[in-house]
């Protein structure tokens, strides 16, 4: 995959055996940005999927000029996938949101205008949550756990739809996990964070990859580990300029 210059936005998205939501995303992020007149790219990280999401996204790159994915060789994680993404994106601004289509990517122009000059990341808040009871409860006792462990002030850890600038994440270090604590991370290293709800959708298409047993006891142990390096962070734009 190249990497295509005067990008302004790019918007990465991990992908895990979503054949079917795959297509009807990337339709709807380049419905939402078409508007704004932005140079843009849309990267999908396919990640070692089982499915034909790989086949799809190879069909899509015609249909779609701003369109580019690349492959894990195994699945290693929503955190990898969005690593590498990071690692491809050629804009100053990253916008980050699950494949699954649950987020709504019309909500994209509102997290752009949050996102000022004093601002490093606009971090959506699932107001309305359309997942099963057993979701919305795990989520909101480990949110509650993990403010109460880190003592950081992420409304909505679980929630992959944000708007960073790119400077911002140079100096974030990858893990299993990463991703769920990347606001904190950032805050821990000084950068400026705002909040703001967002829509949510019920799953259409497809299967949930995830679930109480696959993120409890990995969640509490990265809690742990979040707060001993928020105790001792570097501030991460700690450059003054002359």
């Amino acid at each position: 995959m190249s990497i295509t210059e005067n990008i302004d936005i790019s918007v990465v998205v991990p992908a895990y055996n979503e054949e079917e939501s795959v297509p009807v995303l990337i339709r709807e992020i380049s419905q939402a940005m078409k508007p704004l007149n932005r140079q843009y790219e849309i990267i999908i990280v396919d990640d070692g999927s089982s499915d034909r999401t790989r086949d799809v996204l190879v069909d899509l790159t015609s249909q779609y000029p701003q369109l580019r994915w690349a492959s894990h060789k195994t699945n290693l994680g929503q955190s990898a996938g969005m690593a590498t993404g990071f690692q491809l994106a050629g804009g100053d601004i990253i916008i980050t949101l699950d494949a699954d289509g649950q987020n709504n990517p019309a909500d994209i122009p509102m997290l752009l205008s949050t996102l000022t000059d004093e601002v490093d990341c606009v971090c959506g808040v699932r107001a309305e949550r359309r997942d099963t009871f057993v979701r919305r409860a795990s989520s909101k006792i480990a949110n509650g756990f993990r403010s109460f462990i880190i003592g950081d002030t992420v409304t909505d850890a679980g929630c992959a739809f944000r708007v960073i600038r790119q400077q911002a994440l140079k100096e974030i270090f990858v893990f299993n996990g990463m991703h769920r604590f990347l606001p904190t991370i950032l805050q821990a290293q000084g950068y400026r964070l705002v909040e703001v709800p967002i829509s949510h959708r019920e799953r259409a298409l497809g299967q949930s990859k995830y679930g109480i047993n696959n993120r409890l006891w990995r969640g509490i142990r990265d809690c742990f580990a979040l707060r001993w390096y928020r105790a001792r962070a570097i501030p991460g734009n700690r450059r003054i300029d002359d």
